[in-house]
């Protein structure tokens, strides 16, 4: 059974008397556990598509079920739940919180969201802290440590929740390529160890070349599909 199923997705925003068709009646399936990438040039519909399965955005119009739900029907509520349930993002730019630790940038999304006891989820912190090799600045805050360890702590705060699903909006293009395949390597140690399916938005061919499924974006619309050299179907 597919995690993801779109069928004639389509956005159009409205600014003033302008409408943009972000995504132009898109169809595409996302399988379980599967390394997928959609790539395209600046503009072309990647992160506008990215929000929209992250139920950050809604669809003008057409399907989209994730994890068996059809979030195009959501309200706002329901989908900042579904959001904590099912979902993790990773960003360009991390988004750490300034002000808290490692530590706690990791705990937060198990505060907001779920009703997890403190001894589980300090075992969840401090497992996925070491997983990804940052649990030595556990205490430091974000401005104390490199721009590869920030995103390995954006990693694990992405997967402390156990999602069924996470979203990764360029999340190499402001790493050097050494740490660019550690990140990498450590999210297919995700997939394989946790079922974990990762959907890219990127140009970055590091991520490209590890992937098993691209679809390339043009103006909103799905030019082309293609199998990466990430190890084909799962």
């Amino acid at each position: 059974m597919s995690l993801i199923s779109a069928q004639d997705l389509t956005k159009v925003y409205t600014v003033g008397e302008l409408r943009v068709h972000a995504i132009k009646s898109v169809s595409f399936v996302v399988e379980r556990s599967s390394f997928v990438s959609f790539v395209g040039p600046s503009g072309s519909g990647k992160t506008t598509l990215l929000n929209l399965i992250g139920c950050l955005d809604r669809p003008t119009s057409g399907s989209l079920t994730v994890a068996g739900a059809d979030t195009s029907v959501l309200s706002r509520t329901e989908a900042a739940d579904f959001r904590g349930k099912n979902l993790g993002f990773i960003f360009q730019d991390f988004n750490l919180m300034p002000i808290l630790t490692v530590y706690e940038n990791v705990e937060y999304p198990l505060l907001v969201i779920q009703n997890v006891s403190n001894e589980e989820r300090k075992k969840r912190i401090l497992s996925l802290l070491d997983t990804v090799g940052v649990l030595d600045q556990k205490d430091k805050y974000p401005d104390q440590i490199s721009g590869g360890q920030k995103q390995r702590v954006a990693i694990a705060r992405a997967l402390v929740t156990n999602p069924r699903l996470v979203l990764a909006d360029e999340p190499t293009a402001n790493l050097d390529s050494k740490t660019a395949f550690r990140i990498i390597d450590t999210m297919h140690q995700m997939r394989d160890e946790l079922g974990v399916t990762f959907v890219f938005s990127t140009h970055d061919r590091k991520i490209v070349s590890e992937v098993e499924h691209i679809y390339t974006l043009t103006d909103g619309k799905i030019t082309e599909k293609a199998e990466g050299q990430g190890g084909g179907d799962v």
